[in-house]
């Protein structure tokens, strides 16, 4: 059981999953918040005798603080005898003013602090707009694919070169010899005859 609405007469109360409600609750507390512009203040000393070229390096600053969408409070810092001399600090600063009037407008007018004459500026609110719109389309244009190059075309195919003839005729093929002839075999000679058998002589002669 929550209790929903605890300034009522009665109070109501309702039954739910607490988990779920407080769940749901910190889901709109982080819309809110996403939601929420914070302001951010940049701070930028200046000295009333500043050198020329200091002069456009610290208002280079200034246009890219305003481009962001921040906030700008400009210091004059006075030392010494420079404290009698207030005017300096006034004009330099309505100089910077009228440098950066196309980004931003002087939101709290000069006034002096002691030793130090401070003027705050903020941006104007199309360039908080063109900022957020540049922001959300970076994302954008990084998760876009980058598209293929189309492919070189080929070029031509060389034709080869017809053949050079030849300066001489080919030579004319030699002439196969004729075979030669296998000699005629030669005859094998007739196989002697065996002797006649010899008459033993140890055979006695008979008598007569």
């Amino acid at each position: 059981m929550v209790e929903v609405a605890p300034t009522a007469r009665p109070p109501v109360c309702k039954l739910m999953d607490y988990g779920k409600f407080k769940y749901e609750n910190a889901q709109k507390a982080r819309e809110a918040r996403k939601n929420q512009t914070q302001t951010i203040i940049k701070e930028m000393k200046l000295r009333p005798k500043i050198d020329p070229h200091d002069y456009e390096t610290k208002k280079g600053h200034v246009v890219r603080f305003l481009k962001a969408g921040d906030k700008v409070k400009v210091t004059i810092m006075f030392r010494g005898r420079e404290q009698s001399r207030p005017e300096l600090g006034f004009r330099l600063l309505q100089r910077l003013a009228n440098d950066v009037t196309d980004l931003g407008f002087v939101e709290t007018t000069p006034k002096q602090d002691g030793r130090n004459m401070t003027m705050v500026m903020a941006p104007h609110r199309n360039v908080k707009a063109e900022e957020k719109a540049a922001g959300r389309a970076r994302p954008r244009e990084e998760a876009a694919p980058v598209p293929a190059s189309a492919p070189v075309p080929a070029s031509a195919p060389v034709p080869a070169s017809a053949p050079t003839p030849a300066s001489t005729a080919p030579p004319a093929p030699t002439p196969k010899t004729a075979p030669t002839p296998k000699p005629a075999p030669t005859p094998k000679p007739a196989p002697t005859p065996a002797p006649p058998p010899r008459a033993d002589a140890s055979v006695g002669t008979p008598a007569g």
